[in-house]
Formats: structure tokens, C-alpha cells, sequence
């Protein structure tokens, strides 16, 4: 049977940062639990308990919940009210849709004082005769009984008629009960009579299973699954229809039966999936002969390419774009390339031999792609050499004075379109002569003299 673990109880306190010693409300509804302990000793503080639609046949460990306010076990298997005495700040309890029969077992809620309001909807017990007359005058403290409020003028009415009401109440449910002893034994019939059965067919299968026929099947396997499979499929399908189809009373056992079944049944078919489930065989890399394959795996968009400038090889994998990058794994050598994505290889033989030290990897913020930049092991071509192709029909002066002025060309513009002055010329003459102003001086004079005759101009001077 299933019961109340440590870890479902942490998980369900995510709100209380999974802290259960300060525990005030807990859900867990749905869980399939069969049996209710542990709760009184590692949430002392609880005040809000959910553990509705499971299958808890009674109520047990949590008297010790001093703080208990609330307490909804509302579709499960409770056939009597018990050990809540110990709950003193019980102010709501919600028994929907159980099977209580034992009506008189509501005398032991007479010590939760702080009791308002109770919940007995969907029980056998609200099918007796005088059963809300009966809780009314038994349970003083209640101020609404299924979702209904407790006049004063009803109260006093239940209590004139008490005793009488309680009589009948003793006589039904002793005949309750009677009718609960037959059912019960007709629920042990009927699992045992599901466990002859089941031993009966494997009996079957294992005598059917002889070493011939188990040979038979591994010659015939690839055909056997399928015919095995869908005659399995059509042997369910039978009995899924029996097992709904025939009709049962509703009790605490059928209820049980048909989880336990429906859980078997979910379990037959996880085993049946994990068996199909074969191995994938690794991916082939490298060949036996040492040749490295292409391979893409993950099926991602790349590109290679050459850059000659800066003498390497760049590839830019497409990977995906919200990828942790803890889950790449990037592989360089000399003569290929293996990145791991989530485990699967892409691999690529390079064009040329590279370096793999001084290879580097980077991810872009935007895109997420994978940039991986690896430098050729032969370093021959160069920058330089470039620039030299691209002007190789060019006079030799030009070429030169291009090398030696190349990045004053780019801020120059074309002096043939504009008459700017040509400053770099200024720039010589201004050195050559060493102190600018002076220069203005002699200008002045060489301009005046230029009408005489006999005037020499001599530099040197």
C-alpha cells in the first residue's frame, strides 16, 4: 500500500520553501494513499489538511494536531469517525462521499468543542431514518450540518425526540452492518477468485513456453512480435470489458480493486513499452580503417569557411538558441572537428590541417550560435601579400607609396574632384625649413626682386 513519505510531503511545500516542521497547510489530495501516519509527528503545526479522493480506510495519526482547524478527507474509504479527540481547534471537517455506516461513532466529535461545521453528504449513514435529528442532538457545538445551518428551534425539536431517534438509529445500523459483513466477504471471494485466475493463466503460458516452441520463437522473432503483440492487445481489450461491464456494488473493496487494477494494468503497459524500447547502436565516427566520417546527429544548419586573412578556418554551428552551454562539447584536431550537442556528435572533416591549441570557441549572445576559429598549422598566406595582388598591375612608385602611406589613403580623398591644398607637402616643407614663421620673410623679398635683370636667386642664401 502507498502512505504519506517524507518526500511527497516536502514536495507538496514548495510554498513553505519544502520546511515541513513549520508546516501550516498541506494538499495532498490525489495521491493514491492508502494508509494516513507520519503527519502528527513532522507538521505539529498543521492547521489546513487536504486528503481528499484516496483511498485512507481510516482515520488514524492525527490526533496529536493541536492546531488542526480544518480537516477535508472527503472521497475515501472511511467507514467510521475516529481519533480526532486529540484535534482541540477542529473548527471543520469534511467527510463527503466515504462509507460510514456507523452513525453513532459521530459521539466521539462530542470533545471538539470548536466543532461548526460537518460534512456527511454521499455517506450510507444519511440514508437512515432520523439521521439529521440524530447528529443535531448528539453534536451540540454544530452550527451547520451539510452545508446546511442548524436553527435553534431545530435543535430543541432533536432533542425532544432523542431518545427515540436514537433507537433507530442503533437498529439500522446494526442491519447496516450485517449487509457491510456480506459485502465484505463477497469482496475476499471475488479477489481471491482474481488471483486463481491469474495464477492459472501463467501456469498456462509457462507450460505453453517448451523449449521447442521457445526455440521456435527466436527462428520466428521479427513475425512472432507482431502476432504476440496484437493477440495480447484483443486478450486486454476482453478483459478491460469483462471487468467494467460486470456490475459490482460500490464499497471500500471494489473501490480498491479497481485502482489496484487499473494501477496494474499501467504497469503491464510501462513493461510492455520498456521491452519494445531497444538499444540505439553508437554512432560511427571512425571507420575501422581510421577514415573520420561527416556526421550530423542533432541535424543543425553550419557553415565552413576560409578565412584567408587571418589564416584560419571558422565554423559557425546553428545550435539552438535557448541551449544551456553546458550541454555543447567541442572537440578540436588537427584534421577534424566533433561538437556534442545534448549528447549528440556533429562531426566535420576540415579541408586543412589546423591548430588545436590555439583554436577558440565562443557563443553569440543573439543568435546562440557555436563560432569555432581555428588557425592553419601552415602559415603562407599573408595580409600583405593580399594587398600586393590587388594592385599588381600598378607602377612601381605607386606601389610604394601606397605600402608606405596606406592608412593616410583611407582618410584622403581624390585631389583631381576637389582643389584642396595638399597638406602633406606643406607638412615636408614646413620640416625642411625648421621654423615657419621666418619662411613668410624671404617669400616676400624673392617675389619684389623678381623684376630685376640681374637678380640670381641663390637657395643657399
Amino acid at each position: 500500500f502507498l502512505s504519506v513519505t517524507e518526500d511527497l510531503v516536502r514536495r507538496r511545500a514548495e510554498h513553505n520553501d519544502c520546511e515541513i516542521f513549520s508546516l501550516e497547510e498541506i494538499s495532498l489530495h490525489q495521491q493514491e494513499i492508502e494508509k494516513l501516519e507520519y503527519l502528527d509527528k513532522w507538521c505539529r503545526d498543521l492547521k489546513i489538511l487536504y486528503l481528499q479522493n484516496n483511498l485512507i480506510p481510516k482515520i488514524e495519526n492525527v490526533g496529536k494536531l493541536k492546531k488542526l482547524e480544518y480537516l477535508n478527507v472527503a472521497l475515501n474509504n472511511i467507514e467510521r469517525i475516529e481519533n480526532l479527540e486529540g484535534c482541540e481547534e477542529l473548527k471543520k471537517l469534511d467527510l463527503t462521499a466515504n462509507f460510514i455506516g456507523e452513525l453513532s461513532s459521530i459521539e466521539t466529535l462530542q470533545c471538539n468543542i470548536h466543532l461548526n461545521e460537518l460534512f456527511l453528504v454521499g455517506n450510507p449513514c444519511t440514508e437512515f431514518e432520523g439521521y439529521r435529528q440524530y447528529v443535531v442532538a448528539t453534536l451540540h457545538q454544530l452550527k451547520c450540518l451539510d452545508s446546511k445551518e442548524i436553527e435553534r428551534s431545530e435543535r430543541i425539536q432533536a432533542l425532544q425526540n432523542y431518545p427515540e431517534v436514537k433507537q433507530k438509529i442503533r437498529e439500522q445500523e446494526r442491519a447496516y452492518l450485517l449487509k457491510r459483513a456480506r459485502e465484505k466477504e463477497e469482496g475476499q471471494r471475488r479477489l481471491q477468485e482474481r488471483k486463481d485466475k491469474k495464477e492459472k493463466q501463467m501456469k498456462s503460458k509457462l507450460g505453453f513456453d517448451s523449449p521447442d516452441s521457445v526455440q521456435n520463437e527466436e527462428n520466428h522473432q521479427a513475425e512472432g512480435d507482431r502476432e504476440q503483440e496484437t493477440w495480447r492487445t484483443a486478450e486486454d481489450d476482453e478483459e478491460d470489458r469483462r471487468f467494467w461491464e460486470e456490475p459490482t456494488p460500490y464499497t471500500p473493496e471494489t473501490r480498491l480493486e479497481t485502482h489496484r487494477y487499473i494501477e496494474e494494468k499501467r504497469r503491464a503497459k510501462d513493461k510492455t513499452r520498456e521491452s519494445k524500447k531497444r538499444e540505439k547502436p553508437p554512432w560511427t565516427l571512425v571507420t575501422a580503417e581510421g577514415k573520420v566520417l561527416n556526421v550530423n546527429v542533432p541535424k543543425l544548419h553550419f557553415s565552413l569557411k576560409d578565412d584567408e586573412e587571418n589564416n584560419q578556418i571558422v565554423l559557425d554551428l546553428a545550435v539552438y538558441r535557448h541551449l544551456d552551454t553546458s550541454l555543447l562539447d567541442v572537440d578540436v584536431q588537427p584534421t577534424y572537428i566533433r561538437v556534442l550537442v545534448k549528447g549528440k556528435p556533429f562531426q566535420l572533416v576540415l579541408p586543412e590541417e589546423v591548430k588545436p591549441d590555439s583554436s577558440s570557441a565562443k557563443r553569440s549572445q543573439t543568435t546562440g550560435h557555436l563560432v569555432v576559429s581555428m588557425p592553419k598549422a601552415k602559415e603562407i598566406i599573408l595580409a600583405k601579400q593580399k594587398v600586393s595582388t590587388s594592385v599588381k598591375h600598378s607602377d612601381c612608385n605607386t606601389l610604394q607609396k601606397n605600402a608606405r602611406s596606406a592608412q593616410v589613403e583611407k582618410l584622403e580623398v581624390d585631389p583631381s574632384k576637389y582643389s584642396f591644398p595638399d597638406v602633406t607637402k606643406i607638412i615636408q616643407e614646413k620640416e625642411r625649413i625648421g621654423q615657419g614663421p621666418i619662411r613668410l620673410q624671404p617669400e616676400k623679398i624673392t617675389e619684389a626682386k623678381k623684376s630685376y635683370v640681374d637678380f640670381e636667386n641663390n637657395e643657399d642664401v
